[in-house]
């Protein structure tokens, strides 16, 4: 009885957290290229203060607030909320152009795709104790346009919940794409997913589902999570013409072949991103790239969408691709660093199987890697060894040192 007394008393500062709303307002103004954002707090004093790191573009203007906003720097700002219902509202331009002539986000009169990561930059929060945030976000549509799509939970009209139990500050982070749009949705698994384009833009929608479809199943069997909502979106040039991944979102490019003719998907490479979610630290960037495209070619395979003669003449690609490479070891991982990444992949997977009787492959080494917060090449190898219980031959090259 004294003990069950202690527990709850233990217990009951978690049980009083006092939750307050922070409601995020977003209405996007074609005619300047630019959103007008604003953050409510339904009680101030819960929050000391929230400090943002504004980055070095001059994306972000006309700081507006109800307590104190302080730009120490064109990079970092604080917002102090005052007691009560506070709010903090400002401009942030929506079209990145790179230095090649194409766009990393992009606005035009009839629709803006954008990652929520720039409407809402990270912050530190500093939170009074015994509080929690609940995030919600509100989109306001010009007037001609009919749709916005996001990766977090729709609970309303252009309203969606935001909620990331790995971050204190709950951003709308993800891809975000509204306007004139054509979407195409499907269940599968546990996932709801949304392929969605602006229309006009040449997106093959039916065509991304339908080989989804084909491999999901195979994907389940590899990894142990699958997002319970998924954004697929798209756009023609002069977006960047490439895919790019966030946690419960992925941009490709509606150019971009399904599978390409060396036999390796784009589509499925940003997929393996999305499940995986695989951060590397150590200069050992070739793993989570590495597994992203082994994957990429792994499930087209177990699909049954590869002959053994394509598979061996994909193995071959990659090996003159990667010919140069001398290691493995770099803070971004090239195309043919990756190449050769997924070459050493496949030689461990056979190892791997061998010397456990075919009890163990590199998908056991994949889970380990997903219980890390960031996996380092020294993780990658302990991992793989104790599945063989002992050293690796495959691992023992000097392309790991």
């Amino acid at each position: 009885m004294l003990l069950s007394t202690a527990l709850l008393t233990l217990s009951a500062p978690l049980l009083a957290a006092k939750r307050v709303d922070l409601d995020y307002q977003v209405r996007f103004l074609p005619e300047s290229d630019q959103a007008e954002v604003s953050l409510t707090l339904e009680q101030g004093e819960a929050v000391r203060h929230l400090r943002f790191d504004l980055g070095d573009k001059g994306y972000y203007s006309d700081f507006k607030a109800t307590g104190s906003w302080q730009q120490e720097d064109p990079g970092h700002g604080t917002w102090t909320p005052a007691a009560g219902k506070a709010s903090l509202s400002y401009r942030v331009r929506i079209s990145h152009p790179r230095e090649d002539g194409r766009f990393d986000a992009r606005m035009t009169p009839d629709w803006a795709l954008l990652r929520g990561d720039d409407l809402v930059p990270s912050a530190r929060l500093d939170l009074v104790e015994g509080n929690e945030l609940v995030s919600r976000m509100t989109v306001e549509l010009p007037k001609d346009w009919k749709a916005v799509e996001t990766g977090w939970p729709r609970i309303g009209k252009n309203r969606f919940r935001i909620d990331n139990p790995e971050r204190l500050f709950d951003r709308p982070t993800g891809w975000i794409l509204a306007g004139k749009l054509g979407s195409r949705r499907a269940t599968l698994g546990n996932t709801d997913i949304t392929v969605s384009a602006p229309v006009g833009e040449g997106m093959r929608r039916m065509d991304i589902l339908t080989l989804l479809t084909f491999v999901w199943p195979h994907a389940q069997e590899i990894f142990p999570r699958e997002p319970g909502k998924l954004l697929i979106v798209g756009a023609n040039d002069p977006m960047w013409r490439g895919g790019l991944s966030a946690p419960n979102s992925f941009f490709m490019h509606s150019a971009r072949p399904l599978v390409s003719e060396n036999g390796t998907s784009s589509l499925l490479h940003e997929l393996v991103h999305v499940f995986s979610r695989i951060r590397d630290t150590d200069r050992s960037d070739w793993i989570s790239e590495g597994i992203a495209e082994y994957y990429a070619i792994e499930l087209m395979r177990r699909a049954g969408g590869l002959s053994d003669d394509r598979y061996a003449l994909i193995r071959k690609q990659l090996g003159q691709w990667s010919r140069k490479v001398e290691s493995l070891r770099d803070e971004h991982a090239s195309g043919p660093l990756t190449a050769r990444a997924v070459l050493l992949l496949q030689d461990l997977d056979k190892e791997i199987r061998l010397k456990t009787d075919g009890k163990h492959s590199v998908d056991d080494v994949t889970r380990g890697l997903m219980r890390l917060d960031k996996a380092s090449t020294k993780d990658f190898i302990q991992i793989s060894e104790n599945l063989i219980g002992g050293s690796s031959e495959v691992l023992g090259t000097k392309l790991l040192r």
